[in-house]
């Protein structure tokens, strides 16, 4: 872990975010909220586990189809109407198989689901590296892994869609107030390190964390309720 912050002894759960140089979270207590970084999402889940944190929310998928869609996907498509296009609808267990984006689309497609585009193809390595760390656990270990998706927790957060895109100015302020609201306070511009992790990533995993805080305390839904569960025994479903 390269963060030099201390975590709290309060911190109950953690959002965690991919980015370029591997994985970021933000741990919250509910007051203080502390920025980390690791390689892995497994060193993350680890730290996070010293300081306490008995939820977190990863947004990756979390339970891979055999075929077809996953009806998480789906629903929170059309939950997020306009801002649809930020849900990646996965790709299936044999198209995650494949190394070649071609190669992947058309097993996909044989499978029954849809074309594999270039942007999801690239998430591949670290949706393999969340399914391989829930493989290696047991599903009532602590502290309970969950998906979660960013812009559908600052959806909620609103109470309504999002007026600009993450990835401009202002739509990191708008979400940057959001997170501000609930005393989830973050200033991306100091924390991006090295062009390896954008603001968006850092904002990304606090909206995660206070969806992880929702699930903890019972607040939270999932899409779809009960979940979905594929033949890998995995609860698939997006909670908010």
């Amino acid at each position: 872990m390269d963060s030099e912050l201390i975590v709290a002894a309060r911190a109950v759960v953690l959002g965690v975010d991919g980015c370029r140089g591997g994985w970021v979270g933000v741990v919250w207590g509910g007051q203080e909220s502390h920025f980390l970084t690791a390689p892995s999402v497994q060193e993350l889940v680890a730290d996070a586990i010293q300081a306490g944190v008995t939820v977190v929310g990863i947004d990756m998928p979390m339970g891979l189809p055999d075929t077809g869609t996953r009806r998480a996907d789906r629903l929170a498509q059309r939950a997020l109407g306009r801002r649809a296009s930020s849900i990646f609808v996965t790709p299936t267990r044999p198209a995650l198989a494949m190394t070649a984006q071609a190669q992947a689309s058309a097993v996909n497609k044989a499978h029954g689901g849809p074309g594999v585009s270039i942007q999801a193809f690239n998430l591949r390595p670290k949706v393999l590296e969340v399914d391989e760390f829930i493989g290696r656990r047991e599903l009532a270990e602590q502290p309970r892994l969950v998906e979660v998706h960013p812009e559908l927790s600052f959806q909620e957060l609103n109470d309504a869609p999002l007026a600009f895109s993450k990835r401009t100015p202002q739509g990191q302020q708008e979400r940057r107030a959001l997170l501000s609201s609930i005393g989830i306070h973050l200033d991306p511009t100091t924390l991006t390190i090295a062009g390896r992790i954008a603001a968006d990533d850092v904002l990304d995993a606090g909206a995660a964390a206070w969806s992880a805080w929702r699930v903890l305390h019972g607040a939270a839904r999932s899409l779809p309720d009960p979940p979905e569960v594929n033949t890998d025994g995995i609860p698939a479903a997006i909670w908010v």
